[in-house]
């Protein structure tokens, strides 16, 4: 036989690969007599469900004249909709604004920014018609540059379009045609819209659920006509405290409202039994949809999105410190200094006399704090800060690898600001006005460090 050249493989482009995502059954959590299906739109290669909708607008907009060669594409965005339009953006070969509340996870702003979108944050802390709110922000800007086009996902009718045309039909395929409810959130209202409108028109008995973030107007709107009480939350992607042009609330069934607590917890139980990373915004649609399938007492087939992946939230959903900075983790309290620690001696990341200057500030870069406690055989015997370090390297006497390899001790305080458990807040001030970290005992145990930050959170969340 002769010698055969093998096959070329077959090549697409990037952008090929948005939608067609795979559906998989939830096998490990409890959702009553339903069975509950996620449609994994973390796998589009943005890494959400928006991959979707920032194709069909920016298509739309160069179809109709709105987006020229050159122009600059400007969106407010809690982050996903900014990394979809950079996605498509970028390649086409347009600049890429984007206007992002501060609340956002840094992990967000530092994947748009790293495939070359501009970003410009502002205030989460404002509503619309303030002009630092995002949206309103960002709609100044594109007034302002030439050639801009403000995409304006919140009243694109390409949004709902989009899925309308692929996220449900892709549905009622992978679902062998029996939906009997799908769960969505709203953020600009394109998902639930467009997939309702869609399922509804070939499955008349199709619910479409509301899973809205306590503190968003939504649900109220839904199930009692009037808006829910405002409020903030954690939840990043969906919520508002407005009702987006693009979400046509009369297809929605019924809506549930998610705290922030069962939201992350929802999440988090997701990756552990599931092994499925998902971020916040798909935990409260999980949270919702367990809601739902628990109260039924006929079997039904109920369909939820993870829409986007949870490596975006690492150090929020995923970070038990952080969870616990924001009062969403359990913590037993003891009505004493303890409470005030927001990371355990168990937590606290230490180092030894002996390790070295590289070790020490390697750690801290690593955990990012200025100070770290020095242990030695259990036993806190100093405590190091960033200062401690300058005044060691500060030197021309011996080489800059010489200086970091100095131990610890050379530089650590033994000088030690220590509180017991059972003195007060006020015992702190005094601390911190020597600019130094306050170190908590209890009798000769070390508790943990309180900074400045700490106390200030401590009285954010207990006021």
């Amino acid at each position: 036989m002769a010698d055969t050249a093998p096959a070329t493989p077959k090549t697409t482009g990037l952008l090929s690969l948005i939608g067609h995502t795979p559906m998989v059954e939830v096998k490990n959590l409890d959702t009553g007599k339903c069975r509950l299906f996620l449609k994994l739109e973390s796998n589009n290669p943005g890494g959400s469900i928006k991959d979707r909708i920032a194709l069909t607008m920016l298509d739309q907009a160069e179809a109709e004249g709105w987006l020229k060669p050159g122009g600059t594409i400007v969106e407010a965005t809690a982050g996903n909709t900014g990394l979809a339009l950079t996605l498509v953006g970028v390649q086409r070969g347009y600049r890429v604004l984007l206007v992002i509340p501060d609340k956002m996870s840094r992990e967000k702003i530092q994947h748009v920014r790293a495939m070359g979108a501009e970003v410009r944050l502002t205030r989460s802390d404002v509503g619309k018609g303030h002009p630092e709110y995002y949206m309103d922000l960002a709609e100044s800007l594109a007034q302002k540059i030439p050639g801009a086009f403000y995409v304006n996902q919140f009243a694109n009718a390409a949004n709902p379009l989009a899925h309308e045309l692929t996220t449900g039909p892709e549905i009622w395929e992978q679902m062998d045609q029996d939906v009997d409810a799908f769960v969505a959130g709203i953020g600009s209202g394109g998902t639930i819209t467009g997939v309702a409108r869609y399922l509804k028109s070939v499955s008349p008995k199709t619910e479409a659920i509301l899973a809205d973030p306590v503190g968003s107007v939504l649900a109220g709107y839904v199930n009692d006509g009037k808006p829910s009480a405002k409020g903030s939350y954690t939840v990043e992607g969906i919520g508002q405290d407005f009702i987006p042009d693009t979400a046509d609330i009369s297809v929605i069934d019924r809506a549930y409202s998610i705290p922030d607590t069962e939201a992350i917890a929802a999440a988090r139980e997701l990756l552990a039994k599931e092994g499925v990373l998902a971020g916040s915004s798909s935990g409260t649609l999980l949270a919702a949809a367990l809601r739902y399938c628990r109260e039924q007492t006929e079997p039904k087939r109920v369909v939820s999105f993870v829409c986007d992946t949870g490596a975006k939230y690492l150090s929020k959903v995923y970070n038990d410190g952080w969870l616990a900075d924001q009062g969403l983790a359990p913590k037993t309290l003891y009505g004493d200094l303890r409470d005030v620690v927001s990371r355990p001696a168990a937590e606290v990341i230490s180092v030894g006399p002996d390790d070295t200057l590289a070790v020490a500030y390697g750690r801290m870069r690593q955990a990012d704090v200025s100070q770290l406690p020095v242990m030695d055989g259990g036993r806190l015997v100093g405590i190091l800060d960033d200062s401690d370090i300058v005044h060691v390297l500060d030197t021309d006497e011996i080489t800059r690898t010489e200086r970091f390899a100095k131990p610890v001790r050379s530089a650590m305080a033994t000088k030690l600001d220590t509180v017991q458990v059972n003195e007060t807040l006020n015992d702190l001030i005094p601390i911190f006005d020597r600019d130094h970290v306050a170190i908590v005992m209890d009798g000769s145990e070390f508790v943990g460090l309180i900074t400045r930050v700490d106390l200030i959170n401590h009285l954010k969340l207990n006021q």
